[in-house]
Order: C-alpha cells, then sequence, then structure tokens
C-alpha cells in the first residue's frame, strides 16, 4: 500500500504567479503553525574576492521591491555587502517542511527608513545600536555594559539618535526558490526567475 505523504506537494497550478505573493502566503502560515520567529533568516554574503559567511538576522519588510533587515553597517556583513552586494537569503520553518531561498543585490535603504524603524526599537535596542561596535574585537561584556550606562546617563529624557553607521538593507530578489519537504525525498522545488517584465517558474530536481 501506497504511504501517505505528510506533506502536501507544491504544484505549479497552484502557486502565485508573483514570488512575493507566494512568500507572504508561506510567511503567514509558518505564523499561524506557531513557528517561533518566522522572520528569522540566514543571510549569506561574501568577501570581493569571493570568500563567504552567513548569520541569522530578522526580517523586517518585505515587498515588491526586496527583503528587508537592519544592522551596522560597518559590521562584517556591512563592509562585505559594501564590497559586493550580491546576498542571499534562507528561511526554513521545520513545522511546516519548507524552505525559502532568495539570491540578489542587497543595497542601503533611505535614510528616512531607517529612521522611521530605529524609533520604533525598544530604547535598551536603540542604546545598544549606539554602543557596540558590530564585529570588532572588544575587552568584555563589562565594556559594553559601560558604554550604555554612559549613553542612557547622556539621552536620559530625550530620544537617542539613529547612529549613522546603522540603518536597513533592502535585497532585491532576482531568484526565488521555495522548496517543500515530501515524506518520500522527492522534494517539490520550484523556482522564480525573471523572464522579461514576468516571473518564470520552473520545477528543479530535488
Amino acid at each position: 500500500m501506497a504511504r501517505l505523504d505528510l506533506f502536501p506537494p507544491l504544484l505549479e497550478g497552484e502557486v502565485a504567479p508573483d514570488p512575493v505573493d507566494q512568500f507572504a502566503a508561506w510567511f503567514h502560515a509558518a505564523g499561524e503553525a506557531g513557528v517561533r520567529l518566522p522572520e528569522a533568516v540566514v543571510l549569506a554574503t561574501a568577501t570581493a574576492d569571493g570568500a563567504p559567511s552567513a548569520r541569522a538576522v530578522l526580517l523586517k519588510g518585505f515587498d515588491a521591491a526586496g527583503f528587508v533587515f537592519y544592522t551596522n553597517y560597518e559590521s562584517r556583513k556591512g563592509r562585505e555587502l559594501g564590497a559586493n552586494p550580491r546576498a542571499a537569503l534562507l528561511f526554513y520553518w521545520d513545522p511546516l517542511g519548507r524552505q525559502v531561498r532568495i539570491e540578489g543585490r542587497a543595497a542601503k535603504v533611505a535614510p528616512e527608513e531607517s529612521d522611521a524603524y530605529f524609533a520604533t526599537r525598544p530604547l535598551g535596542s536603540r542604546l545598544g545600536a549606539l554602543a557596540s561596535p558590530q564585529s570588532a574585537v572588544i575587552q568584555g561584556r563589562v565594556e559594553l555594559e559601560r558604554r550604555v550606562a554612559d549613553l542612557a546617563a547622556e539621552y536620559a529624557g530625550r530620544e537617542p539618535p539613529r547612529p549613522s553607521h546603522w540603518g536597513g538593507y533592502r535585497l532585491a530578489h532576482e531568484t526565488v526558490e521555495f522548496w517543500q519537504h515530501r515524506d518520500d525525498r522527492l522534494h517539490d522545488r520550484l523556482r522564480y526567475q525573471r523572464s522579461g517584465n514576468r516571473w518564470l517558474v520552473e520545477r528543479l530536481a530535488p
């Protein structure tokens, strides 16, 4: 007797014509399924000569223009994006057996957009962004805590400003792949690629 596949198939005729609409459906499904931090995503960058690095960040928005995250521009990822704007994102939602891979070029968002998001962050996060020389070697945690305490005193009663070295990037998607686990290991992989003014959907072998 054939075994029932516990995961639904991913079929070309059932996906949205635009990858952002398909991503939105999967992203909301991950939240409804109880995935902790469905917005957590692995960001891969590389140096100018191609040496890769990866880390988890949080997605803060997405639309037809791309996928947005925030960081210190002087961090390792910020320096690498400055030298090589090509980057990739990987979402993995285990309860649903789903992955989404996004590749494209990242560019800084407008300062006004970074200002608006920075203003929504908790005070501690804003002070941390000011205090931390992200990716730089420091003497110890006490050094960071002292910087935060000094900044808290400096900005007591007023809003700390967004530091010029902190802000957002938008990864403009060029390809988006949706991966659906299947119990027979013949996983479904559908890749969107631009073809003129539309998106071409292609099936990849698992």
